[in-house]
């Protein structure tokens, strides 16, 4: 009875107060009675005590809704401020034994050790931990790559790129000067000589080798202008380049050009320094003037401008000899012998070849006809006739038999190069001629000037 007393005294009490309540308990008593029963009900219950985390803090949740938070079986999840981590359970419960079912502690956060960067290093404030700020540097001749300050974050990693120092400045290299020269005589290059440059590097001093895109030093360069370039590297495949020019002149006198009814043919370029050109006639023509011409040092040509006329021969000579000296290295000789003008294989001959003349003259063929015995034996060249006496030198000279046909071939420099005892082909004189030294050359100089049979 006395206890009931009490309890409605209190609560006359409460009720004279409205506006006061416990403290921390976030309930008013006009709320709910049965707070004021619970309390009391719970005041002998063991009490942990109450939670204080450093850097944290801990949101509790007691079994009946209890007005304090370390009442038995209340259970409190464990948080960390930002920059700090939990170490111990994420969840504490208050037991029995009047204790929290574990230890919990808020440390403050700490990025990994930065590492050092070659050729470079960094600097930082308050060490590696949450806020810290750490700052790159690099030596000399280096550029950092990344970013410069870094910050250690809440996730426990660097903002920023990882900051690495590189080498970007290329090396140095050095090029001689321009490099002139005029080509010797005769010759259309000219030999250059230079030093190979080196190259400097401003960061570690370690250099690939020089490589050159051009001729080397030493080599004989054509005529004109060449561009030499040497590139070099460093270690961080930064290229530092060079380049000059090599300029070869060539002193050259006018062009020469063929006389008309012949043909030239020039040592070299044809009208360099020392060059030599050299000319010859067609068939039926003669050189009169320099066979001969060298480009000289003043770039005048040597000797006399030369000419192809008409060739001329003289049948007024006393012996075979001289007659001969006047085909040396000008015609070739075919000559013809027969024991009388009816032979059929005579007849026949000249029938062959009346159609090929041309062909013979583009070949530098002169055909000879020695006809009869002596003494009445004559001699032919063209229309004009030899003398009895020459005609027989000739073929005592040359061993032509008397009695029977007999046709000799002799190259431009009297040499019997072939005889036949029957008529030939114009093909078979033809393939036999186009044989002899230097033809093949006559043949390319008549097709540039456009010398044909019809």
């Amino acid at each position: 009875m006395a206890s009931r007393c009490l309890r409605l005294a209190a609560l006359l009490a409460l009720t004279a107060c409205p506006g006061r309540a416990y403290q921390g308990s976030g309930y008013s008593p006009l709320e709910d009675d049965e707070d004021v029963y619970a309390r009391n009900r719970y005041k002998e219950t063991p009490w942990c005590s109450p939670i204080k985390v450093k850097h944290g803090y801990a949101n509790c949740r007691t079994p009946q809704g209890e007005y304090y938070k370390n009442v038995l079986g209340t259970r409190c999840d464990i948080r960390c401020q930002k920059g700090y981590e939990l170490h111990g359970p994420q969840q504490l419960i208050c037991q029995s034994s009047k204790r929290w079912s574990g230890k919990v502690l808020c440390k403050q956060k700490r990025c990994p050790t930065l590492s050092m960067p070659t050729n470079g290093g960094f600097k930082c404030l308050d060490g590696a931990y949450f806020g810290s700020r750490c700052e790159y540097y690099c030596s000399p001749g280096y550029q950092l790559k990344g970013d410069r300050i870094v910050t250690c974050m809440d996730n426990k990693v660097w903002s920023g790129r990882p900051a690495s120092c590189v080498d970007t400045e290329p090396p140095r290299i050095q090029c001689p000067s321009v490099k002139e020269k005029t080509a010797e005589p005769n010759k259309l290059t000219a030999r250059v000589f230079w030093d190979t440059p080196e190259g400097r590097d401003t960061a570690d001093g370690i250099l690939t080798d020089v490589i050159l895109k051009g001729l080397p030093p030493g080599s004989h360069f054509p005529e004109g202008d060449h561009k030499i370039q040497y590139t070099v590297y460093d270690r961080a495949e930064n290229k530092g380049t060079c380049k000059f020019l090599v300029k070869v002149r060539v002193r050259r006198c006018v062009k020469l050009n063929a006389p008309d009814n012949g043909y030239i043919k020039c040592s070299g370029d044809g009208n360099n320094y020392g060059a030599t050109c050299e000319f010859s006639c067609i068939g039926g023509y003669e050189l009169q003037g320099s066979p001969a011409r060298v480009c000289q040092y003043n770039l005048g040509w040597s000797g006399v401008e030369p000419t192809c006329a008409p060739m001329n021969i003289n049948v007024n000579v006393r012996t075979a000899a001289a007659l001969l000296d006047q085909f040396y290295e000008k015609r070739r000789l075919l000559i013809i012998s027969t024991p009388t003008a009816a032979n059929f294989f005579y007849r026949m001959q000249l029938g062959m070849l009346q159609p090929a003349q041309c062909g013979l003259d583009l070949r530098h063929v002169t055909v000879v006809e020695l006809v009869g015995v002596f003494p009445a034996q004559i001699g032919r060249i063209g229309v004009k006739l030899l003398p009895p006496s020459l005609a027989l030198q000739l073929r005592l000279l040359l061993r032509i038999p008397h009695y029977n046909f007999n046709i000799v071939v002799m190259d431009k420099h009297g040499m019997d190069k072939e005889r036949y005892p029957f008529p030939a082909t114009p093909a078979e004189l033809f393939a036999l001629i186009d044989n002899f030294p230097l033809r093949k050359e006559e043949m390319k100089l008549q097709a540039e000037i456009g010398q044909s049979c019809p």
